[in-house]
């Protein structure tokens, strides 16, 4: 495989802004050849360029590093195909951003290995706003369905964009919901394909009012191996990731998982432990997400304000509380199910400075236990 062979530590965020550079027509050209070339994917394409500079370098040096990889007679993706897959998208007034473009999507900017190049129909401002991912169960309850849209409508009135990946149940109406405020959908295929077919009609509206992003080749028929990448994409977009309803094995989870391993905020509706629909949010509000039962919820987590460093202005600072009120207030707080500490320096507007040793001395005592990444719990 190439990947053996890259060993480069570039990362996308050396292109990061304030420094966006623009690409000429012939380095966007590049680009495309290089992502769509044959065992190149977003990993590979970052460390190609940190090795050789540019995509047009990086193209030419493909075959040989295929070759000490065992792979004969590579060709990398022809500048006819490119051309051509450009020249379609234009026609259909679609339009090509690659990651160090000013409309590349800003959030995307901040995962690792971002998707190099996005294909967009429809209002590309939509990249650079607040934006949430509401997800959740194909096979959706009536209740859960409900619940989808009234989050996403009260969550687009308060001014974020909804985020969603098209799929029937809970993305549908979370797209439908958030319409006349702002919706992006994420396709699992190419920009042109429409999946499910029974979402015609809602794919047509939100390219009308809204936004579709794909990184794949135009005609792309989405396959079960695309669906996780969509599902990336979706986490990274986003501020939080909201769940309605899923499974304990579905890919609501796995944009959920993204969107923590991301540091964005993972969020979830409660639901009856006799729904196996619930059973996905349920587990992910035990091991510390966020339990959601309105739009308010979501937007209170999202801005509760972090203690002002008055100190380096040279402003007076409020003494912290002793130890012993804060491992009181902490204790307090805590349950058998795990929380982040994070939410626990918000709720207690608290730095991490004054959290950490109580912290310590709490699990020294044995009255708190602590879990992997970065959760604590009481002590049974």
């Amino acid at each position: 495989m190439l990947h053996g062979l890259l060993t480069f530590g570039w990362q996308p965020e050396a292109m990061n802004n304030p420094r966006v550079i623009p690409l000429e027509q012939t380095d966007r050209l590049d680009w495309l050849r290089l992502i769509r070339s044959r065992r190149v994917g977003p990993v590979t394409f970052y460390r190609l360029l940190g090795e050789h500079g540019t995509a047009a370098a990086a193209l030419e040096a493909l075959p040989g590093i295929a070759a000490e990889a065992g792979v004969r007679d590579y060709i990398p993706f022809s500048h006819k195909a490119a051309y051509d897959e450009m020249a379609a998208g234009s026609a259909m007034g679609l339009r090509m951003v690659c990651f160090n473009e000013t409309d590349y999507p800003q959030a995307l900017r901040q995962m690792p290995d971002p998707p190099p190049v996005l294909w967009l129909r429809g209002n590309i401002a939509l990249c650079q706003t607040p934006a949430i991912a509401i997800v959740g169960a194909r096979n959706a309850s009536s209740l859960g369905t409900r619940m989808a849209r009234l989050l996403a409508r009260d969550l687009g009135e308060a001014g974020y964009t909804i985020v969603s990946g098209m799929a029937r149940g809970i993305d549908a109406a979370a797209h439908d919901a958030a319409l006349p405020t702002g919706t992006l959908a994420v396709q699992a295929g190419g920009i042109d394909v429409i999946y499910p077919k029974e979402n015609t009609s809602l794919f047509e509206e939100i390219a009308k009012v809204g936004l579709c992003l794909s990184e794949h080749p135009l005609g792309l028929v989405p396959q079960a191996r695309h669906f996780p990448q969509r599902n990336r994409i979706i986490a990274g977009l986003a501020e939080a990731t909201l769940v309605v309803e899923g499974a304990l094995r579905s890919g609501s989870l796995i944009t959920a998982r993204d969107a923590g391993d991301l540091g964005r905020e993972v969020m979830a509706v409660p639901g009856s432990p006799m729904d196996a629909r619930a059973a996905g949010c349920n587990a992910l509000i035990r091991d510390g997400a966020c339990l959601i039962r309105s739009a308010q919820d979501v937007i209170d987590a999202l801005q509760r304000p972090t203690p002002p460093d008055t100190a380096s202005r040279g402003e007076a600072v409020s003494p912290a509380p002793p130890p012993e009120q804060i491992g009181k207030r902490i204790l307090d707080l805590l349950g058998p199910n795990a929380v982040a500490e994070d939410c626990l320096i918000r709720d207690l507007g608290l730095s991490a400075a004054h959290l950490t040793p109580v912290l310590t001395r709490l699990e020294l005592e044995g009255k708190i236990l602590r879990h992997a990444g970065g959760f604590v719990a009481l002590a049974g």
